[in-house]
């Protein structure tokens, strides 16, 4: 089905065999009240027009895990940058032709450090400021959802929401939970089919953030979806992927979409400090072949 303007698939074995989608769904429906974008009544719609509403235990948790990757990535993961993907043409907003004193006002309504909680509401420096948490949601739904399959007694499920994932025990055919990650083809606008590598998830989680099919050419110059929240404009780095393994879906989520931002040399450095994860990047050489760097970890859950 449906949720936050993509598409979630979640497979998993009832242990009386029961169809627990409805129950999955009204979940889904709920969290999508807090997260979207797209619902003009949810928290965060409220949120960013300014009108009153009780953020709840859900939004702050991931609000402020938010802020605390924000940190850790200095500014690379910013949930305060929605404003710029919007402009830039991807968001649920038209397109704006982009000129220096749009940038400019754009960075002044953009910085994490610009929103707080203050007795559990969102306090935003500037009524202008708008937060999107699109890119830490999506993971926290996989985390919440693999959690409530497993006080249903679930124990053999994959939740899947806009490519991030969550896995636990074994597949229909007896098998560890198996994800794809896709290789980088630019020369193509639909989703390429053929695989970089394959990852063995035994009980852990995986998000994948890339530019290599969100983006457009404009002048002949590419403009990728992953906007830097401190220059305002997307980046040109040479990183093409950044796939992330983790324990709960919500934190490789956002440090994938850090990474992205970051580009190769700071994300290898970063991760390296960050203890708990796993990574694994695709990126163009210098001849502008396609090269892979995987921490020592991620090595050993690659399925052959």
């Amino acid at each position: 089905g449906f949720i936050y303007g993509t598409v979630y698939h979640i497979v998993y074995e009832s242990p009386d065999g029961s169809d627990l989608h409805g129950q999955i769904r009204e979940e889904l429906d709920r969290l999508n009240s807090i997260f979207s974008t797209f619902d003009t009544s949810s928290v965060i719609s409220r949120i960013n027009s300014n009108r009153p509403v009780e953020p709840g235990p859900e939004f702050l948790f991931c609000f402020k895990r938010a802020m605390e990757i924000s940190g850790i990535t200095g500014g690379a993961f910013d949930i305060t940058a929605g404003s710029m993907v919007n402009a830039w043409g991807f968001g649920p907003e038209e397109r704006k032709r982009m000129t220096p004193g749009i940038i400019d006002s754009l960075k002044q309504i953009t910085g994490y450090k610009k929103i707080t909680i203050k007795d559990g509401e969102i306090i935003k420096e500037l009524p202008e400021i708008k937060i999107d948490m699109s890119a830490i949601a999506k993971g926290y739904t996989c985390d919440i959802i693999g959690g409530w399959l497993n006080d249903e007694g679930c124990e053999n499920y994959m939740v899947e929401v806009g490519g991030e994932v969550v896995a636990k025990g074994r597949n229909e055919k007896g098998r560890i939970w198996t994800i794809g990650i896709s290789r980088p083809d630019e020369s193509s606008f639909l989703a390429t089919t053929e695989l970089q590598a394959r990852v063995r998830l035994p009980e852990k989680a995986l998000a994948t953030s890339g530019n290599y099919r969100n983006y457009y050419v404009e002048d002949g110059k590419k403009f990728a979806h992953t906007i830097d929240p401190k220059t305002g404009y997307p980046v040109q780095h040479s990183l093409l992927s950044a796939t992330v393994l983790a324990s709960d879906c919500i934190d490789a989520d956002a440090f994938a979409t850090a990474f992205m931002v970051l580009g190769l040399e700071e994300s290898v450095k970063i991760s390296r400090e960050i203890p708990g994860i796993d990574v694994y990047f695709i990126y163009s050489d210098e001849e502008g072949k396609t090269e892979v760097y995987m921490s020592e970890n991620f090595k050993q859950l690659l399925a052959e």
